[in-house]
């Protein structure tokens, strides 16, 4: 199947201005998310805030009907929030935990899901058990079963980690996680967007990912997804006037629904361009954008491969569309610099971010490049050859 690049960077404004390859970090909006993000700010500025939220009640509305459709949920499994990390937050504290109590997690979990884990523990007297990897780099499976216990309250994994390509085994945790009747949070940060995801499928009770990545909308948005069956169960850390309802003077009640875990202040045109960004998503097809950034990924990583004394650094038996390396000899913020001065964009990946996962391979920081599919052939022949230049 042929992919549709001239629409693709026709529809995209910024890659007329740089060579972007920092998808990961926050990838650049298409026109029409650019479109529904100014033209609301525009009405507020024109008639107010409340009455701009009025007007286009039903588009911030169609937003959770949009992820719910690219997530395979119902609407009411949605909160809409500021970011990733809220969302993740929102559903880790609301699990009950207390001495004793078990969370496994994964080597390549992101930073502050493991500082969350370890004020946890602080607190509430939990135990953090860490799920060792396999002979691809990925999340054993077979440890995790055997690391199940009455003791054990969560499975909380990053599905794609934040310094590389590896794709951990989501859907077979959800198995595993299923089968021990024990509460599952999938951070889909960076793999939403990038890839098809249904929560059936991958089988996890609460799922919390950001609109900037590969979803390629704004800012400041994010999603949390909890399943039905578990909404109950969870008492949001702190609630207001969205959460909740004040029904007598020494009592509250919680929604049913997943908007208990959002709150009332919102960035309205934010949430708006979040629901194109994922009709927009959903309009290339999921399949069609993970054949192609895949492809693109595995093609920059033969290309980095070939130069001398680069080290391509993605683990796993699966891979998708973040690329990261280092240098022999050459500092990687310095390499980000001399590629910035030349219009490439790239981020550093440091072991604050993923400790435990770099502590076991003696890496200190890495180049993370990361492609989408408006990125062309022609521009992963640029990029090397610009770091080629500045290698020597």
């Amino acid at each position: 199947m042929t992919f549709d690049l001239a629409r693709a960077r026709r529809e995209t404004p910024g890659v007329a201005n740089v060579l972007h390859l920092n998808n990961a970090g926050a990838a650049l909006m298409p026109q029409p998310v650019l479109d529904a993000l100014t033209d609301h700010l525009r009405l507020e500025a024109m008639i107010g805030g409340y009455e701009a939220h009025a007007a286009m009640h039903d588009a911030a509305e169609h937003t959770y009907d949009a992820i719910a459709e690219l997530i395979g949920c119902h609407r009411d499994e949605i909160a809409v929030v500021e970011n990733a990390t809220r969302a993740w937050d929102m559903a880790f504290y609301a699990v009950p935990l207390g001495p004793g109590d078990r969370i496994l997690t994964s080597v390549s979990e992101y930073g502050s899901n493991y500082l969350a884990f370890l004020q946890a523990a602080r607190r509430t007297g939990a135990e953090i058990a860490v799920i060792p990897n396999d002979e691809h780099g990925q999340l054993s499976v077979e440890a995790l079963e055997q690391m199940i216990d009455e003791r054990t309250k969560l499975i909380a994994i990053t599905h794609v980690p934040s310094n590389g390509g590896l794709v951990n085994p989501a859907a077979a945790v959800g198995e595993v996680a299923r089968r021990a009747g024990v509460l599952y949070l999938l951070d889909a940060c960076q793999s939403i967007g990038q890839m098809p995801l249904d929560v059936e499928t991958t089988g996890c009770d609460m799922l919390s990912a950001t609109g900037r990545k590969y979803l390629r909308g704004p800012r400041g948005t994010g999603f949390l997804y909890v399943r039905r069956e578990v909404i109950e169960r969870l008492e949001p850390p702190f609630v207001d006037v969205r959460a909740a309802t004040w029904v007598e003077r020494d009592r509250y009640v919680l929604r049913p629904d997943a908007r208990r875990f959002e709150n009332w202040e919102a960035y309205i045109a934010g949430k708006i361009g979040l629901g194109v960004a994922v009709d927009y998503a959903l309009g290339w097809g999921l399949d069609a954008i993970q054949r192609r950034v895949t492809g693109l990924a595995d093609a920059l990583r033969e290309r980095l491969s070939e130069l001398p004394g680069v080290t391509v650094r993605d683990l796993g038996a699966e891979r998708c569309g973040i690329v990261s390396f280092t240098v022999e000899g050459r500092d990687p913020g310095e390499l980000k610099e001399r590629l910035g001065e030349r219009q490439v964009n790239v981020t550093i990946s440091g072991r604050d971010a993923t400790r435990i996962d770099m502590e076991q391979r003696g890496l200190i920081e890495m180049v993370r490049s990361s492609v989408h599919y408006y990125n062309s052939e022609d521009e992963l022949d640029r990029f090397v050859e610009v770091l080629r230049g500045i290698i020597g």
